[in-house]
């Protein structure tokens, strides 16, 4: 079985900075591309940011500039370093992977979510 355990969440003022973290655990044999969501009250789920195994990124357009995905293969772990904060990046954030599970195809997997409240 697979989770994804988000964390680093959490309230902050406008221009401030928060790094969010996202790790991966079970029986995984491989992870392919991982990302973040988020989803505003009332608004569709959409993509924020996502990587590749190898490290290629790609990013909504509202965020460039603004917030940097990275990961670690060897810790299993999805970063979003998120700067110059606005209140309308509030949000619920969520991370996905694709992940290959041994004896298994790759699947999508989320975690439960971890909240951005940007105060003005």
């Amino acid at each position: 079985q697979v989770q994804l355990v988000e964390s680093g969440g959490g309230l902050v003022q406008a221009g401030g900075s928060l790094r969010l973290s996202c790790a991966a655990s079970g029986t995984i044999f491989s992870i392919n591309a991982m990302g973040w969501y988020r989803q505003a009250p009332g608004k569709q789920r959409d993509l924020v940011a996502g990587i590749t195994s190898g490290g290629s990124t790609n990013y909504a357009d509202s965020v460039k500039g603004q917030f940097t995905i990275s990961r670690d293969n060897a810790k299993n772990t999805v970063y979003l370093q998120m700067n110059s904060l606005k209140p309308e990046d509030t949000a619920v954030y969520y991370c996905n992977a694709n992940i290959k599970s041994w004896g298994s195809r790759p699947l999508d997997y989320w975690g439960r979510g971890t909240q951005v409240t940007v105060s003005s």
